[in-house]
């Protein structure tokens, strides 16, 4: 592929940005470095939904093992 060509992301990378941007904006709204130090960390759903975005974009949707 020519460096030149952009890579066409597919809606599981897509989402992932998303999720990756609204993580980032909550971590900075509440003034926190890391998802870990909040008192929602293990019920946030917004977290839960990052976490999803990140298994489908490496799985592409497929349950099971990861292809890297």
């Amino acid at each position: 592929m020519d460096k030149t060509q952009e890579v066409q992301k597919d809606k599981f990378e897509l989402h992932l940005e998303k999720m990756i941007i609204q993580l980032t904006q909550c971590q900075k709204d509440k003034d926190m470095q890391t998802c870990s130090k909040c008192s929602e960390f293990l019920t946030c759903s917004l977290r839960k939904e990052y976490v999803d975005a990140v298994y489908n974009s490496m799985s592409k949707g497929d349950t099971g093992g990861f292809e890297f």
